[in-house]
């Protein structure tokens, strides 16, 4: 069995970029992270025999719906200014 149709790949793929979200906040890996996590938990569930280009195209989906998600609960809300009352050199 190829090893990107294995679940643990994904889970484990998920684990680091959820790690390096940590490290590099601001949401920009956690998309990736959630994809990465329902595509194994959809690999573990018996989503087998595809291709590497689908699965890919699966994961960048998943991806892409975890990130304008997430986007609409953290955003700004429209009309929302974001106001600085301090700078960071005071």
């Amino acid at each position: 069995m190829p090893l990107w149709l294995e679940w643990w790949v994904w889970m484990s793929a998920a684990l680091a970029l959820a790690t390096l979200e940590v490290i590099v906040p601001g949401y920009i890996f956690l998309g990736f992270a959630i994809g990465a996590l329902v595509m194994g938990v959809l690999l573990l569930l018996g989503l087998t025999g595809l291709s590497l280009p689908l699965l890919l195209v699966i994961f960048a989906v998943l991806s892409l719906v975890a990130y304008l998600a997430m986007r609409k609960v953290f955003g700004l809300k429209t009309g929302q200014v974001k106001i600085w009352d301090r700078d960071i050199n005071d």
